[in-house]
């Protein structure tokens, strides 16, 4: 899929779709670590991570944050308030949002087909939902849970079968690779940043205005631009150590 690129100055390449909130659904190890970065890089950008935990976003909230990571307090304690909250209110987080990051669990399976061994969606899917229901203008929404092939589709179906007839929605995949320990390096100096989306001219919009993000700290040459099913296979055969990006963990 051939995408245009501009160059990194951010300040005279403007997104297609203007971005000026993003939220993040999952408050864990990816969504909080990930948000803190783009508050620090985005001052422009306000960011909010919402979750349910009551708990982990008061923890986040706290001077004792949920996860340890060497330079990460030291971020979240000059964004915290300023472009970068912590919230369970997930409902006008949503609302308010012209991006939003699902970054939940995906455990495995414990019941009925693929028990043991497939990922269990269906905590990416009732995001889906959510957005679904609460939306009420176009959003982009981004998948950044660690999710089998296709996921994005299926979540692309939810958002359509329930959308209201004034909204409209691209759906990306943007898949993480961090290793413990590293995380906020792996963020700060990514050795890439793959973005997928549909070979459509909303698609490709969608994607520049992502991209558009990244740049302001990530050099373009180091944003990769593909099909939807290309990224979330990269981040799998990226877990099997068939590619060599840093080290991946779950949310």
């Amino acid at each position: 899929m051939s995408v245009s690129v501009c160059n990194n100055d951010v300040k005279t390449c403007e997104p297609m779709f203007p971005i000026s909130n993003v939220c993040c659904i999952g408050a864990g190890y990816v969504g909080g670590p990930t948000c803190s970065i783009m508050a620090l890089q985005c001052p422009e950008i306000q960011v909010t991570v919402i979750d349910k935990s009551k708990a982990r976003i008061e923890a986040w909230n706290s001077n004792e944050l949920p996860i340890f990571e060497p330079g990460l307090k030291e971020i979240v304690d000059k964004c915290r308030g300023v472009n970068l909250f912590f919230s369970t209110d997930i409902e006008d987080s949503i609302r308010k949002a012209d991006l939003i990051f699902i970054s939940v669990n995906t455990p495995t399976k414990q019941y009925g087909m693929g028990k043991g061994r497939a990922a269990d969606v269906r905590y990416l899917e009732a995001c889906a939902r959510m957005i679904a229901e609460v939306a009420d203008n176009s959003k982009i929404v981004v998948e950044k849970s660690t999710v089998p092939v296709r996921a994005a589709s299926s979540v692309r179906q939810i958002l359509e079968a329930n959308q209201k007839s004034n909204v409209s929605y691209q759906v990306l995949c943007n898949p993480e690779f961090l290793a413990e320990g590293t995380a906020v390096s792996d963020l700060l100096t990514p050795d890439r940043v793959l973005i997928g989306g549909e070979s459509s001219e909303e698609g490709d919009k969608a994607m520049e205005s992502l991209s558009w993000i990244y740049r302001h700290w990530v050099p373009a040459d180091r944003i990769i631009k593909m099909n939807t099913w290309s990224s979330e296979l990269s981040k799998l055969v990226g877990q099997r150590g068939g590619v060599s990006p840093p080290g991946s963990v779950n949310e």
